[in-house]
């Protein structure tokens, strides 16, 4: 099982946005080291433009949590170095890593696969 080895340390650079004070470090399930480096800066989950009804609803039931998961996912969307799909797998294990019920590490993991080509597609 997919594990954090370090705590995410942040300070809040302006409304939503936050800039990592240290290394967040994860080890995937696939044997992989995922390392967020200190000053990259994450929005955590949020949704840049909640136009969609069924998205607005599938954020209010995530909207709180798997920030730790939600900064990994930020930083290998934009690295681009693992593609979209496998970024996207990436979160759901580190939702759960984080302790997030499998019921609400699906549905983020829907709302990135449904609401996040374009924000893949920008990064890279």
């Amino acid at each position: 099982m997919s594990r954090f080895i370090s705590t995410l340390k942040t300070d809040q650079t302006d409304r939503r946005t936050y800039k990592l004070l240290d290394d967040l470090v994860l080890a995937d399930d696939d044997q992989r080291t995922i390392i967020v480096p200190s000053g990259f800066v994450t929005d955590f989950a949020s949704i840049q433009v909640l136009h969609n009804a069924f998205l607005f609803v599938l954020f209010a039931l995530v909207a709180g949590y798997g920030n730790y998961a939600a900064t990994v996912h930020d930083f290998l969307y934009s690295e681009g170095q693992v593609s979209r799909k496998e970024a996207d797998a990436v979160l759901y294990r580190a939702l759960r890593a984080e302790g997030v019920a499998r019921w609400r590490a699906w549905l983020f993991w829907a709302g990135v696969r449904i609401g996040g080509g374009k924000r893949y597609a920008v990064r890279n």
